[in-house]
């Protein structure tokens, strides 16, 4: 039986040995073994940062460096491969962060969007950091409008819960979405991280808190859930490790 699974994050890549490097972090690490392959087939996609060679570059180090086969989807100017053929013969998809905005217009104009789900169907990992977060739930928290956060609404969807990202690092993510929670525009159910934290997703269950690095359980960067409840909206700290929800 197929396993879909979606990592969603505010990490991924961190610092490498000397500057403008990255590495691949603990929890990127882990979804790569997840794949079962010696060598992980990784296809990034980085419409976010309106694809970046620098950003290319540098992930494609990190990547070549943990010793996988990576390629790219690319939308500029026009699209470097066929959205579906890509994806699926992928073992792992990295969406990098910028514009979640950005991103929804272009995969829905170019058909990354219906491709994306159909390779999440087959089996293939998802994951990203922030805008590559916020994509596969129903919306979040953005800065894809300018300085003051505003909501999003129309993510994939493949995870039917609101999204908050750079929780602990950006003053205004954790009041916008509690907001957006009592506020009906997100949904009752919604997920965030701190920086250096991710989710793993199996179908769409929360199953388990990751981090970038070694961190305290009980006292570093953490998951959280946020709830609409008939007492207001609570927020529950998700620590690292399972996740186990009533």
């Amino acid at each position: 039986m197929t396993t879909r699974r979606i990592l969603a994050t505010s990490g991924g890549f961190v610092p490498g040995p000397v500057q403008m490097s990255l590495r691949v972090g603990n929890m990127l690490n882990e979804a790569l073994a997840m794949t079962g392959k010696t060598r992980p087939r990784v296809c990034l996609v980085l419409t976010a940062t309106g694809d970046s060679d620098t950003y290319y570059a540098m992930s494609y180090e990190a990547l070549n460096a943990a010793g996988c086969d990576v390629t790219q989807l690319k939308l500029f100017t026009q699209p470097s491969a066929d959205p579906t053929e890509r994806l699926l013969s992928s073992d792992l998809v990295w969406v990098g962060g910028g514009s979640v905005a950005n991103l929804l217009a272009l995969w829905r104009l170019h058909g990354v969007d219906s491709a994306m789900r159909e390779a999440w169907e087959a089996g293939v990992i998802l994951g990203g950091v922030s805008a590559g977060s916020l994509c596969w739930h129903v919306g979040g928290t953005t800065d894809s409008f300018g300085p003051t956060l505003q909501p999003v609404t129309n993510g994939l969807g493949l995870l039917p819960y609101g999204n908050g990202v750079h929780y602990d690092s950006e003053a205004q993510r954790r009041p916008l979405l509690h907001e957006l929670v009592a506020s009906g525009v997100m949904p009752e159910r919604n997920f965030a991280t701190d920086d250096r934290i991710g989710i793993l997703y199996e179908g769409t269950d929360p199953v388990r808190v990751m981090s970038d690095r070694d961190i305290d359980p009980a006292t570093g960067p953490a998951a959280y859930i946020v709830e609409r409840t008939a007492s207001g909206v609570e927020e529950t700290r998700l620590p690292l490790g399972d996740i186990s929800l009533p």
